[in-house]
């Protein structure tokens, strides 16, 4: 796949790190010119305090072979959206991709919380985070990414549809906000379709991304250290094996028929025949199903 997307532009929305820097990184490796934007920068954090800027996920896909170009970037914000999207329009001429990723919740939700006990300003500004943004990039971002066929759009989330249909997730608001970004890319497909462009929801299943891999205190080389106490995190996967995903769709000339689908990373790496970086295919949402929910010990084999 290193020169599948020669010649795509893509906008990754929330590119600072976890899923949306593994998207941005496995995008360049396919050769896309790949804009990354984030709040997190070498000047300045954003409320997680952490070490990762969104000038790191540039470097990172320019030297995987593509160009990356960092925008700072409040999603929140419509006039700097609009000023992104201008900016891609005027250096680049058209939109081919756009994944939203945004999210920013890690800090804000309470696990097992009820709405009444639910922290409400926490509660109100991860649904502004998770599902405001989302609105507010479309509506700047579709326009651009409509000038050609062919375009793709992809609601980031975490669970499937029918996963998260049966399944309460967490809390009331972190529940509510994954539900609306996967309505969110049914929607836009109804939108999208007569016009030539297709919309999917993708999750990742669970993720080794910088932040759950300090929470475990591991690292990617020492994850499997994590096993004793959790040892579910055996189908664990890392943030490029979403990202092979995205590149698998984009590059697919039959992308249209996913349009308005959930989506998972282990359901699409059968079907394209994409590994993860140790050239395993773990399917997290058939496991947790499966196994973890079901009670059963933790196992992997025959779903990676």
């Amino acid at each position: 796949m290193s020169a599948a997307l020669d010649g795509r532009v893509a906008l990754v929305a929330g590119a600072t790190r976890g899923a949306g820097r593994g998207i941005a990184v496995e995008l360049g490796a396919a050769g896309a010119t790949v804009y990354v934007t984030g709040r997190s920068t070498r000047e300045r954090r954003s409320e997680y305090d952490r070490p990762e800027t969104i000038e790191d996920t540039a470097d990172l896909v320019t030297a995987a072979g593509g160009r990356g170009i960092a925008v700072p970037t409040d999603h929140l914000v419509p006039d700097q959206v609009r000023a992104l999207v201008e900016r891609i329009d005027a250096e680049q001429g058209r939109l081919d991709v756009l994944v939203n990723d945004i999210w920013g919740g890690e800090l804000l939700f309470e696990w097992n919380s009820t709405v009444w006990e639910h922290d409400l300003d926490k509660g109100l500004r991860l649904l502004r985070l998770a599902v405001d943004t989302h609105a507010i990039t479309s509506h700047h971002a579709l326009p651009l990414l409509l000038r050609h066929r062919g375009g793709l759009v992809v609601e980031m989330t975490d669970g499937t549809a029918e996963y998260n249909r049966d399944t309460y997730r967490v809390s009331f608001f972190y529940d509510v906000a994954k539900a609306a970004v996967l309505r969110m890319a049914f929607a836009l497909g109804h939108e999208l379709d007569p016009r030539g462009a297709t919309a999917v929801a993708l999750t990742p299943g669970w993720l080794r991304s910088e932040i759950m891999l300090d929470t475990f205190g591991v690292t990617e080389e020492t994850w499997r250290d994590a096993l004793p106490s959790q040892p579910h995190f055996c189908i664990s996967e890392t943030p490029s094996f979403v990202g092979r995903a995205v590149v698998a769709l984009a590059a697919d000339p039959d992308v249209s028929r996913w349009n308005g689908r959930s989506l998972s990373s282990g359901q699409l790496a059968g079907v394209y025949g994409f590994t993860d970086l140790d050239g395993s295919r773990p399917d997290a949402w058939r496991y947790i199903v499966d196994v973890q929910d079901a009670g059963k010990p933790a196992d992997a084999t025959g779903y990676r």
